[in-house]
């Protein structure tokens, strides 16, 4: 296992990594760090939590002095990972004296104006930074080192347009990192059209195949609540985290596990950006050990020991499925996920088992207490969620599907090209 000593790191930046308990690089890092200190531009493909942040903050701290310009650009999918970033790159370049502040959407704008003038290394979404270029409170003419983390989010998001504006006001002499963790046209597009001779890279994916068991239920939709609160309630859990489909079913999971004396709290992009930031800090800090969120909220997050993912909503497709279940199962640590399958599930787990290297196992339904609540209208997609508070009954026999075929018990799929 190679150390970071003998990746070309200086002693002012080893020393704070060491400070920090970093001693063995991950795969990423191992790959990235010699090549991006090169001058090399890179294109890599790595899972969240796999240390891509490091792999590319590292030579760009080495390579910086402080001098009140913008000199290196980063652009992240969400606020939050903006933020994630930019914390990680203020503890790494403490000893270098840099400048470093995020910039999103949701929050003051004359006081980033403020910060922009004297900042170093930038962090921020792509709408965020276009509105600060056409209100020309940003300049781009000195940044040295451009990356794109999260590629594949950001332009599943739609920023495709905003991204190549941006690009296009900075130097063409400059270092361009992409870090993704999926390939698409466009992103082939932006490799193309944005960088120079690039070296492609890829890291194994940082969740353990070995150590990771995918599962699911296959229950009427009244039950739906009654199993997930009675797994909660089983489940020996360090921290877990429950994907609903929208912002009406995350608030009203996390809302009704409260009831029922669950610690949860729910975060999507209809919460205020504070509050949003003050729920991961607290989920981090373990002060609750359930989050109910959406694929957007949690795009990009690393978030450590999260033992169980919770599937209420399954995704539309195996790439928003792997980026759920990559949140467990990393460096080594057990990892448990849980599907929870009803009716108007069926047509996206199809979709997700063409996947062939997902095993997905059938578990048969336990004896459950029936517990309910109020059911909610779905705003967004116009459907019923039956969660009906006051009955207690107890089930625990899986029930057959009617005009539609039920998965079968194990599910394998094709494998993808970064996964």
């Amino acid at each position: 296992m190679e150390k970071f000593a003998q990746l070309g790191l200086s002693e002012e930046v080893l020393s704070v990594l060491k400070s920090k308990g970093f001693e063995e690089p991950t795969e990423i890092q191992v790959k990235a760090i010699p090549l991006a200190l090169a001058g090399k531009d890179i294109i890599g493909s790595s899972a969240t939590g796999s240390g891509k942040t490091l792999a590319f903050a590292s030579p760009i701290i080495e390579n910086l002095e402080p001098n009140g310009n913008v000199q290196a650009l980063i652009l992240t999918p969400t606020r939050e990972l903006a933020e994630q970033v930019s914390d990680s790159i203020k503890h790494f370049s403490k000893n270098k004296g840099l400048n470093v502040f995020a910039v999103y959407g949701g929050v003051d704008i004359q006081r980033q104006i403020r910060i922009i003038r004297n900042t170093d290394v930038l962090v921020g979404t792509p709408g965020r930074i276009l509105d600060h270029l056409q209100r020309r409170t940003l300049k781009l003419n000195n940044v040295k080192f451009l990356v794109l983390d999260e590629v594949d989010q950001m332009l599943d998001m739609g920023f495709h347009h905003d991204v190549e504006a941006i690009i296009k006001q900075c130097p063409i002499e400059r270092q361009t990192m992409l870090f993704s963790a999926t390939i698409s046209e466009e992103f082939d597009y932006l490799v193309q059209k944005y960088t120079r001779n690039p070296v492609e890279i890829s890291a194994k994916s940082f969740v353990e195949d070995s150590k990771l068991k995918q599962i699911f239920y296959d229950v009427s939709s009244n039950q739906k609540f009654s199993l997930l609160v009675h797994l909660l309630k089983k489940e020996t859990s360090e921290l877990a985290m429950i994907f609903c489909s929208t912002r009406r079913n995350a608030d009203t999971i996390a809302d009704s596990l409260y009831e029922f004396g669950i610690k949860a709290k729910a975060i999507h992009g209809g919460i205020v950006q504070n509050k949003r930031l003050s729920i991961l800090r607290e989920f981090h800090n373990k002060s609750f050990n359930i989050l109910v969120c959406t694929d957007v909220a949690a795009r990009g997050l690393d978030i450590k020991n999260v033992t169980h993912v919770y599937n209420y909503d399954l995704p539309a497709d195996s790439k928003d499925y792997i980026h759920r279940i990559g949140r467990t199962a990393r460096a080594g640590e057990d990892g448990k996920v849980v599907n929870i399958l009803s009716n108007r599930d069926y047509e996206n787990f199809r979709i997700i088992q063409g996947n062939k290297s997902l095993v997905i196992t059938q578990e048969e339904l336990p004896q459950m207490e029936q517990v309910k609540v109020n059911y909610t209208r779905d705003r967004e997609s116009g459907n019923r969620d039956f969660h009906e508070r006051g009955n207690r009954n107890f089930g625990g026999s899986s029930r057959r599907f009617s005009g539609r075929r039920a998965p079968s018990r194990n599910f394998r799929g094709r494998n993808n090209r970064f996964r």
